[in-house]
């Protein structure tokens, strides 16, 4: 690697320190000219603190060329990420870190074991910035969660043009007890093939991950995780620790963070009004709408429509018209939706306006996998819900893209005809699906208890490190 030197300080004792990094090209010496010349409020920050922004600044010395050097961006909220370098770090890997706000910092603080930078910078000059810090801290593996917010879209790209692996974690593709982890992209990025053939040839060979122990969740932990992450983005936010950063979510994170406070406390009303409407459903006829969550990029990035209240117009409608008058259709809120749109409500006024009467049911709670097993069909944007379904034969149609949609698993036709002649999954088409999946995507463990993030960390870095030759069978 190319030394570049320690920034030079210039002008130390002033409200806005110029930081000169020696030995930089041209163009990427002035985007970080620039960048150091933000107003006084952006600039008002510790001295060490704006030296520790440049990526000329390496951490320390980068090690033998064999050597695993993994940069982590956000992940999700929660120590889950920290403690997946810790574990790297022990296996004889180093470990760096990019923190873009007060969220970041307190599931990640720096740390001599596992350094931690702040990007404080604006949005438009950080494509620079990451590649010169990839770069100048040879850089091998970068981990992130989600490859469709801005900032890791980014980084992605530039890692790719320096030949960086890129490794993606994203909510498990099959729920509960995995995650999913794959190599430069998931859901519609997945490089998964989606040819029938192609996809049973690259199954030959594989087998199904043993039976293991249900791993443990808890929404309280979940929560928990989540408040604190927000709770501390706001606090940094209002003293414009990180004034240019901006949230990759939708609407307000002060009113998420309310949300999921009501949502707590209001679980145990929302569980029995939820086994009163299951008693009402069970037994009969239905196809089930699972929601989705509306800032997930499945919805923005991977569909056709603009938010999940559009979607479900679009369902609605055509139930209204195309499906058996003595069907219903369960529409399933997403168990981390903290928004206050009231779903409930929504439904009611759309069973009004389309003649539906109490054919439309919503369900605020209930196990999604009995339902799924137990309904006509399934309908989804692009939902991980579908493979509670696809396992037990049971139809489903996938409005998006989605990384199990593919002829003889999901319905090929249209949405109108689904309702009155669903096509139901080729069981050997989907048992290579899966077996390609757990090999390939998913790794044991959850984020929703302390042993499930103990698992999760053990069978991530046997994944990361490749050191074993068959990633689908993780030990316990």
């Amino acid at each position: 690697m190319t030394d570049h030197g320690s920034p030079r300080i210039v002008g130390a004792g002033t409200d806005r320190p110029d930081i000169e990094p020696a030995g930089m090209d041209r163009e990427t010496d002035s985007a970080f000219r620039a960048l150091s010349r933000e107003p006084a409020a952006a600039a008002r920050v510790k001295m060490r603190e704006s030296v520790v922004h440049w990526p000329g600044a390496a951490v320390d010395a980068p090690g033998s060329p064999g050597e695993q050097r993994f940069l982590f961006l956000q992940g999700p909220p929660g120590p889950f990420f920290r403690q997946l370098g810790g574990e790297l770090q022990r296996r004889g890997a180093q470990v760096l870190r990019v923190n873009f706000n007060g969220g970041d910092e307190h599931d990640w603080p720096d740390a001599p074991d596992a350094p931690a930078v702040c990007y404080r910078g604006r949005p438009s000059r950080w494509t620079l910035w990451i590649d010169a810090y990839l770069r100048d801290n040879a850089v091998t593996d970068l981990v992130l969660f989600g490859d469709c917010r801005p900032m890791h879209m980014a980084a992605h790209q530039m890692a790719r043009l320096r030949g960086i692996r890129v490794h993606v974690f994203e909510e498990g593709y099959i729920r509960p007890n995995w995650l999913t982890l794959e190599r430069d992209g998931v859901n519609g990025h997945s490089r998964l093939p989606r040819d029938p053939a192609a996809l049973r040839a690259a199954a030959v060979g594989l087998a199904m991950p043993e039976r293991q122990p249900a791993i443990v969740a808890s929404l309280r932990r979940r929560s928990r995780d989540t408040w604190r992450y927000f709770s501390r983005m706001v606090w940094a936010a209002v003293r414009l620790r990180y004034p240019f950063y901006r949230s990759h979510r939708p609407g307000s994170i002060i009113v998420e963070g309310f949300g999921w406070t009501f949502k707590y406390f209001a679980r145990n009303w929302s569980r029995r009004r939820a086994e009163q409407t299951l008693a009402a459903v069970e037994g009969g006829r239905y196809f089930l709408f699972p929601l989705q969550l509306s800032s997930d990029y499945q919805i923005r990035a991977h569909s056709p429509f603009s938010c999940m209240k559009q979607a479900a117009d679009y369902v609605l409608a055509s139930f209204a018209a195309h499906a058996p008058a003595d069907a219903r259709l369960v529409i399933k809120a997403h168990p981390l939706d903290a928004r206050f749109f009231g779903w409930g409500p929504f439904i009611a006024r759309r069973a009004r306006a389309l003649g539906l009467g109490d054919r439309l049911v919503h369900l605020n709670g209930g196990d999604l996998q009995r339902l799924a097993e137990q309904s006509l069909g399934v309908v989804v944007v692009n939902s991980t819900s579908a493979t509670f379904a696809l396992a037990r034969g049971v139809p489903v149609m996938a409005l998006g893209s989605a990384v199990y949609a593919m002829p003889g698993i999901t319905h090929q036709g249209r949405l109108d005809d689904f309702w009155t002649a669903p096509q139901a999954p080729d069981p050997a088409q989907y048992d290579a699906f899966q077996r390609v999946l757990h090999a390939r995507c998913l790794v044991r463990g959850g984020l929703a208890s302390e042993s499930a993030t103990r698992i999760l960390v053990r069978n991530s870095a046997d994944r990361l490190l490749d050191r074993e030759p068959a990633p689908g069978f993780r030990r316990p």
